[in-house]
């Protein structure tokens, strides 16, 4: 949905979430460092956290052309000197962008020596996307992360193979009608995955609308 004239997007499930993750992340994310954000969407969460998160760095991502447009549309409209231009980037690929010898141009003047990417942020993606999704972001991040990195996830989940409410079941099945691969899942599936790539559960904080914060550290 696009209500301005320039690329920006808009997305209202930003507007009523951002402020509940971000006292999360101020109390999980480490005090300096980089940020990735994987999937960033609209790019309207970036722009609202990595001013908030100074003096971290915050690098915006998505695979999607119009995504990074509207990325870009509102880094422009809301400018702030500790947020870069947003990269091309698949969760399922192989090898991401940041690990490249010759790193996207809009990275190349980080010192990733001094400000190393410390954690990974994702939120409200991999119900949204087929599971290889969620193998590629927890292979990332594994390769990624540091030790005491933290990767932070964010979105609806089912606990012990369950829905944890009636309107996470219809959104289940909304997904799964739109597209086969895609659906709400179970956190102990995500945790198994995590596990396989050395990143420990460390703590889940339950969100409005029945979201969860889950953290993971490397």
């Amino acid at each position: 949905m696009n209500e301005f004239s320039d690329a920006r997007q808009y997305a209202p499930a930003t507007q009523r979430n951002r402020e509940s993750i971000l006292e999360v992340l101020l109390q999980v994310l480490p005090p300096t460092g980089t940020v990735l954000e994987v999937s960033s969407g609209t790019g309207e969460h970036a722009v609202f956290f990595a001013p908030r998160l100074y003096p971290r760095k915050w690098i915006p991502s998505d695979p999607n052309p119009i995504a990074r447009a509207s990325i870009a549309a509102w880094r422009e409209y809301c400018p702030a000197d500790n947020l870069y231009p947003p990269i091309a980037l698949n969760a399922g690929d192989s090898i991401w962008g940041v690990e490249q010898d010759e790193l996207p141009e809009s990275l190349q003047d980080i010192d990733f020596k001094r400000d190393p990417i410390v954690a990974i942020v994702n939120i409200n993606m991999i119900h949204i996307a087929p599971w290889s999704a969620c193998l590629g972001l927890m292979a990332g991040a594994g390769r990624i992360l540091p030790p005491g990195g933290i990767l932070y996830l964010y979105g609806p989940f089912k606990q012990d193979g369950k829905h944890t409410a009636p309107s996470n079941a219809d959104f289940d099945e909304s997904l799964r009608m739109q597209n086969p691969e895609w659906g709400v899942r179970d956190l102990d599936d995500v945790v198994a995955v995590a596990q396989n790539q050395h990143l420990s559960l460390v703590k889940t904080y339950a969100m409005p609308a029945n979201n969860l914060s889950v953290i993971f550290q490397a």
